[in-house]
């Protein structure tokens, strides 16, 4: 799970270098915190959290395939 958060966020920014995914997992839920670089911010959240929103929802059906619950989390570094 944790690539298919890497390679969608790597697919967006325009650096993506600077993609960092790191994942904390729990009895019941994976949580995944997302940090790209400053300029890259808005696009990976898209205008309304539109393009947030479908990171999430894909993650999420990937996750009910393994039947587990997973959170996605943007952070945003100051």
């Amino acid at each position: 799970m944790k690539e298919l958060v890497q390679y969608l966020a790597r697919s967006i920014v325009n650096q993506p270098d600077a993609v960092e995914v790191t994942e904390t997992q729990n009895d019941d839920a994976s949580v995944f915190e997302l940090k790209v670089a400053k300029e890259d911010l808005g696009r990976i959240i898209g205008k309304q959290g539109r393009t947030a929103k479908s990171l999430r929802t894909i993650l999420t059906a990937a996750a009910a395939r393994v039947d587990r619950k997973v959170v996605l989390e943007i952070v945003d570094e100051q």
